[in-house]
C-alpha cells in the first residue's frame, strides 16, 4: 500500500475494511497524526468486542429457554414506579431468535438518543410487543405495586402471537398460562427484558414531555415526573395537577 494522506487513513479506518497488509503499513507509518488515528481505532474496536461480550452474555436466559423447547419468549419490563406524577408504563416484547442489537442494555444507562433510536429498530424487527400504561388515578387506587402488575399483566395480554416463555425484570406474576423466570436485574442481564424497558422508558418520557406543554410549570420533561427541586417549586406555586400520585408524598399532604 502507498503511503497515503492522513484524511486518506481516517476515511480507510472508518471504512473498516482493513486488510492485514494494509493494517502493517499503518503500524510502521511514523507520522504522529497516523499513529493517533491508529490508537483511537484500536480503543473504538476494544469498546466493540466489549459491547459484543456484553450482548452474548444476555442472551443467556433466552438461550437457556429455547434450549428447554420455547418458542416465543417474551421480556417484560416496567418504568416509572417512583414519580410524583404520571403514569406507571410496562412494555412487553418478543424478539426473533436471530436478533441482534449491539449495545442494548438497561434503558437507563443508555442515553437519550440512543434510547429512542432503538426503541424504533426494536419495533420494527420484534415478533411482537405491546406497551401498556397505567395512570395514577389507579395507581392511588389500588397501590404501586399492584399497578406495577397489572401494567405487566396488559402489556403481555397485548402480544400476538401470545408467548409461551416469559422473562420478568424481579416481579413474579401469578397465573401466567405459560412458564416464566424473574430475574433481578433483568434489564441488564436479558436482551428481551432490556428491550422491553427500552420501549416503555422512551414510551413514558414521550407522554410526560407531552404533559409538559399542558402543565409546564412542573419541569415533566426534564424529570419525567421524579420529586426534583423544580418539580417540587412547581407544586408549591401552582398546586397539584390531575396527573399527580396523591397517594404519595408529599402531594398526599397538599391535597387534604
Amino acid at each position: 500500500m502507498k503511503k497515503q494522506s492522513i484524511a486518506e487513513i481516517k476515511e480507510l479506518l472508518n471504512e473498516d475494511n482493513l486488510t492485514t497488509e494494509n493494517w502493517e503499513v499503518l503500524l510502521q507509518d511514523e507520522r504522529k497524526g497516523v499513529q493517533t488515528l491508529i490508537q483511537s481505532y484500536q480503543r473504538k474496536k476494544e469498546r466493540e468486542k466489549l459491547l459484543i461480550n456484553q450482548f452474548t452474555a444476555m442472551q443467556h436466559y433466552e438461550k437457556k429457554a429455547y434450549t428447554n423447547g420455547a418458542e416465543k419468549i417474551a421480556g417484560v419490563d416496567e418504568v416509572g414506579r417512583g414519580p410524583l406524577a404520571g403514569p406507571v408504563v410496562a412494555a412487553a416484547v418478543i424478539l426473533p431468535e436471530d436478533f441482534r442489537l449491539i449495545g442494548l442494555n438497561d434503558s437507563k444507562k443508555l442515553k437519550e438518543d440512543v434510547r429512542e433510536a432503538y426503541s424504533i429498530y426494536i419495533k420494527e424487527h420484534a415478533v411482537s410487543y405491546h406497551i401498556s400504561f397505567i395512570d395514577n388515578q389507579t395507581i392511588d387506587a389500588i397501590n404501586i405495586y399492584q399497578a406495577t402488575k397489572k401494567a405487566m399483566y396488559e402489556a403481555l395480554e397485548g402480544l400476538d402471537p401470545s408467548p409461551d416463555h416469559v422473562l420478568v425484570d424481579a416481579v413474579h406474576l401469578p397465573g401466567l398460562h405459560c412458564s416464566q423466570e424473574a430475574i433481578i436485574k433483568g434489564d441488564a442481564s436479558s436482551i428481551s427484558i432490556a428491550a422491553a424497558s427500552v420501549l416503555a422508558k422512551v414510551a413514558r418520557d414521550q407522554f410526560m414531555k407531552e404533559l409538559n406543554k399542558e402543565y409546564p410549570g412542573y419541569d415533566f420533561d426534564k424529570n419525567m415526573g421524579y420529586g426534583t427541586k423544580a418539580h417540587l417549586e412547581g407544586l408549591n406555586q401552582f398546586g397539584v395537577t390531575p396527573y399527580h400520585r396523591t397517594s404519595f408524598a408529599p402531594i398526599k399532604t397538599l391535597v387534604k
